[in-house]
């Protein structure tokens, strides 16, 4: 009989711990799992037409009803949180009045403790916040969405608009219990005429069980330093929610390319989740680590798509695996050291398995390569062409100048050019960029350099290093059909930031260092 017992016993172990794996819900110590979910939202057809709140209502309910199906799906994968797009709810290209109806109440007072779902008669015109918090209610599990907010004013506040209140774009944070824990007004607006950017930009923290403290900011904000660098900075913050609503734009600034290279720069995790129209550009979602990521970037088909992945939880005293090889990497939110300045007329290079930059005896080829100059995100590049199977170049605008160390392992009929701009960018907004790229063009004549190219089949092994200005560097490598490689090495040696791989994954779009000089905006 004890025999008997034991086996079933054992055997009934056996299944609730094949159930626990399956289900996700067994996690490794020091790691917890996200879920993101690109959303195709559902759009009205005519944005700029008034409409009442009720058929808003209806609208943004189709959208809902797909969020509920996506949060109990991610909760059934063990998800403990799960981030929805901007924009995902209502959709976008409204004016002003056209977007009222859609437009739920929220005060912004940290304040206020309250659970929408459990006390939905508080507060009017909080439909969707409602929904929201039952969703994460029901299913016990952290939600982030966006949505769009209004907040009455008052005449006398200075900022107070002239219809007698503010209209934001917001994102909101749910707990597992359905509480409202946390709200976010975004401060960099991108031609959204609808909505007021805040008196004061906002640096929300919301804590969880499972990962600690997290921030959050939205889409255009990732490109500015206030909030989203000073948050990572002023807060230490290691986890990050990045609703979005991003127009692709290659070769520089594709959405999973610059949320990669983001979560590098500053050793964060960012849960990042993009709207899905790929009529309109607009895909490219992910759950990042400063060494892995797990992504979504699909210009082809329609629909959503739910990614769901167990990842570490990065502390403040976290050391990735570049840091510990002792591969000198600056933590680019700290002061850092400047060592000997290398001449601009020396090659400056990374020699494998040694520690120190080093200099090439030998000239390379850029004397004889042709400088020229092409558009590339609406800016004026200089370049030179890439025409070897290998070599050194130099490119210089301005006071930046960029160099490239490169081979192919085969020499293909792709043309590629070393690009530098270092200058004011004034296109779908302003800021100050100073870049760095090598990128393959998109044909064979130079005039083709900066153009918009998603596949590649050249394996190039190469070292790029510039004496940029700013600390603020966004590390870049995309691949052949928009996907994602991870440098060897990367850091500061001699006054030039250096990036460095042998071999890429796959063929090479972009390798590029693209830094934010945010005191020059």
């Amino acid at each position: 009989m004890a025999c008997i017992m034991m086996e079933l016993w054992w055997k009934l172990s056996v299944c609730f711990f094949c159930y626990q794996v399956v289900s996700g819900r067994v996690k490794r110590e020091g790691h917890y799992v996200a879920a993101v979910y690109e959303h195709q939202s559902i759009l009205s057809p005519n944005p700029t037409a008034l409409v009442d709140r009720q058929s808003a209502l209806e609208l943004m309910g189709r959208n809902l009803d797909i969020y509920e199906q996506q949060v109990a799906a991610a909760a059934g994968q063990g998800a403990q949180i799960i981030v929805f797009p901007e924009d995902g709810i209502h959709g976008f290209n409204f004016t002003r009045r056209s977007i009222y109806p859609y437009l739920d109440l929220v005060l912004h007072l940290h304040s206020v403790k309250w659970n929408p779902c459990r006390e939905p008669y508080l507060f009017n015109d909080t439909e969707v916040l409602q929904r929201l918090s039952c969703m994460a209610l029901k299913n016990k599990i952290f939600l982030v969405a966006n949505l769009g907010t209004k907040q009455p004013c008052e005449h006398i506040d200075p900022h107070c608009p002239s219809d007698g209140r503010y209209q934001f774009n917001t994102n909101v944070v749910f707990n597992d219990y359905g509480m409202l824990v946390a709200t976010y007004r975004k401060s960099n607006l991108y031609f959204e005429y609808a909505f007021d950017a805040p008196p004061e930009a906002d640096y929300i923290l919301f804590d969880t069980p499972f990962a600690g403290k997290f921030g959050m900011f939205t889409c255009f904000d990732i490109l500015f330093f206030e909030p989203a660098v000073n948050l990572v900075r002023q807060y230490n913050v290691k986890q990050v929610v990045y609703p979005t609503a991003w127009m692709n734009q290659l070769p520089l600034l594709s959405a999973v390319e610059f949320q990669q290279a983001f979560a590098t720069a500053f050793n964060i995790n960012i849960l990042a989740a993009n709207i899905h129209h790929p009529t309109l550009g607009m895909t490219g979602s992910g759950i990042y680590t400063p060494l892995k990521s797990f992504i979504y970037h699909n210009m082809e088909s329609y629909g959503g798509k739910l990614i769901v992945a167990e990842i570490p939880v990065i502390t403040p005293d976290y050391k990735t695996n570049l840091e510990s090889n002792k591969i000198f990497r600056e933590n680019l939110y700290h002061s850092y050291t400047m060592f000997t300045s290398a001449s601009m007329d020396d090659q400056v290079c990374y020699k494998e398995g040694q520690e120190a930059l080093c200099r090439v005896s030998e000239k390379g080829n850029e004397e004889s390569s042709p400088i020229f100059y092409a558009e590339m995100m609406y800016d004026n590049f200089t370049f030179v062409p890439v025409q070897e199977n290998k070599g050194e170049l130099k490119v210089c605008a301005n006071t930046l100048c960029c160099y490239l160390n490169y081979q192919r392992a085969v020499l293909t009929d792709e043309l590629y050019a070393l690009g530098v701009f270092d200058g004011l960018h004034t296109v779908h907004g302003t800021y100050y960029v100073q870049a760095c790229a090598l990128v393959k063009c998109g044909g064979l004549c130079f005039s083709t350099c900066g153009q918009e190219v998603t596949d590649a089949t050249a394996l190039i092994d190469f070292q790029l290093w510039a004496n940029m200005s700013t600390p603020y560097i966004f590390p870049l490598l995309l691949t052949s059909g928009i996907t994602l490689d991870f440098a060897d090495h990367m850091g500061w040696k001699n006054n030039h930031y250096f990036i460095s791989k042998n071999r890429t994954s796959s063929g090479l779009l972009t390798a590029a260092l693209y830094g934010r000089w945010y005191e020059k905006d």
